[in-house]
């Protein structure tokens, strides 16, 4: 009985230790556990903080080559105090790095001039065309005034990026913060990186560059690659819109663009967006820009308004121009700069002042006849007392193109 009794005790002890000693081996196990787990955490993040800044570095690297400042004018600090800032979008139409009809400086002209406004307190964005054709006075930069009448894409070719930011502010006295320069043949690179794009075609028809094979569209739905929207952006003798239908298409494959880029399958994709961007862009928006942008403008993006300036057809020294009536060009630089928080201002420039001259001669802004009319582009006062007309300004050309 004792030693039964012994016995139990002996075994109780026994059990309370080896009891103790499991309790003390499964603490060392977990206590491992988590610091294996601890270990391979950190080793995660440090896999992805590695990437991440091999991302941010790449990305630096890469749209620091697109970075070019504009000659004359200072830089905005708008996008770091986050108020509303405006963008002109320029798609160049050179081809082939540049080389057209064997000139092998041919800078070309503008063919698509887009202003865009991105206002992050009512997070909206909103996109004007600007037709090609708009006769326009050219400024080569903010204080030098050409005194040459042109079609507003020409002001590229004679005086680059700063040429065509001062030229569309005097047209419309909205200030131009930024530009953003697309050579658009390289549309087809920048759509392909980001997945293609869905755009409701608004009629069917069929294009393709000389050469090339026809891109077709149906109306309705439609997602692009990159050919098919580099296709469907440029048709317009087609369009029953003409040029105008033009600019609604490029809008559409622009905004498309933007919610492409934004999307997560994007990343994973990155560097050819990268690729695609830096040998076919150059803007005067910084890196940090572009980060600040991301950051507090975004929202922005899910809300975009579209618009254009509506010009009047007709034919000037045998040319044709989109002469836009005052009231129309009053109406849009009222929009814009209500997007940009600016008070209105009654245009005074001198595309105002030659439609106030032509109207005085007889021209009109609701003619639908068929014979062209005639606008002159240079104002000439009443004769004088030696019974000579003098200029009120210096002489202003045109030029074909």
């Amino acid at each position: 009985m004792n030693n039964k009794n012994n016995m139990s005790r002996e075994q109780r002890r026994r059990l309370t230790r080896n009891s103790a000693l499991a309790s003390n081996n499964g603490g060392g196990t977990k206590k491992s556990f988590l610091k294996i787990l601890g270990l391979v955490v950190l080793t995660v993040f440090f896999i992805l903080g590695a990437y991440g800044f091999r991302i941010y570095a790449q990305t630096q690297e890469t749209l620091g080559k697109t970075y070019k400042a504009l000659d004359g004018k200072q830089a905005s600090v708008k996008i770091s105090d986050k108020k509303p800032i405006s963008i002109l979008l320029l798609g160049v139409d050179t081809t082939d790095g540049g080389v057209r009809d064997m000139e092998l400086d041919y800078r070309g002209n503008s063919d698509t001039m887009i202003i865009v406004t991105v206002n992050p307190k009512t997070n909206k964005t909103t996109m004007v065309s600007v037709p090609r054709d708009t006769m326009a006075q050219i400024w080569k930069d903010t204080n030098n005034n050409t005194k040459k009448i042109q079609k507003i894409n020409s002001a590229y070719n004679i005086g680059n990026e700063e040429s065509a930011v001062a030229t569309t502010e005097k047209l419309l006295n909205v200030p131009i913060d930024y530009y953003v320069k697309v050579d658009f043949n390289s549309l087809k690179k920048i759509v392909n990186s980001v997945g293609g794009v869905d755009v409701d075609v608004p009629f069917s028809f069929s294009y393709g560059d000389t050469d090339e094979k026809e891109s077709h569209f149906k109306k309705g739905e439609m997602h692009l690659n990159g050919k098919q929207a580099l296709d469907y952006s440029r048709m317009r003798y087609e369009d029953p819109e003409g040029d105008y239908g033009r600019q609604k298409r490029q809008r559409q494959v622009i905004s498309a663009i933007i919610k492409s880029a934004a999307s997560a399958n994007t990343f994973t994709h990155y560097q050819k967006v990268l690729n695609s961007i830096s040998n076919s862009m150059t803007t005067n928006l910084s890196f940090s820009d572009m980060q600040s942008i991301f950051l507090n403008y975004r929202g922005a993006s899910k809300k975009i308004g579209s618009d254009h300036v509506q010009g009047f057809s007709s034919t000037i020294n045998g040319s044709s121009y989109e002469i836009a009536p005052t009231k129309e060009l009053q109406r849009v630089s009222d929009k814009l700069r209500k997007q940009l928080d600016l008070t209105p201002a009654t245009l005074d420039n001198q595309e105002t002042k030659l439609n106030k001259y032509n109207k005085s001669l007889g021209f009109s802004f609701k003619y639908t006849g068929d014979q062209n009319q005639n606008y002159e582009t240079k104002i000439k006062s009443t004769p004088s007392s030696e019974g000579t007309n003098k200029d009120r300004d210096d002489t202003i050309g045109l030029s074909g193109f």
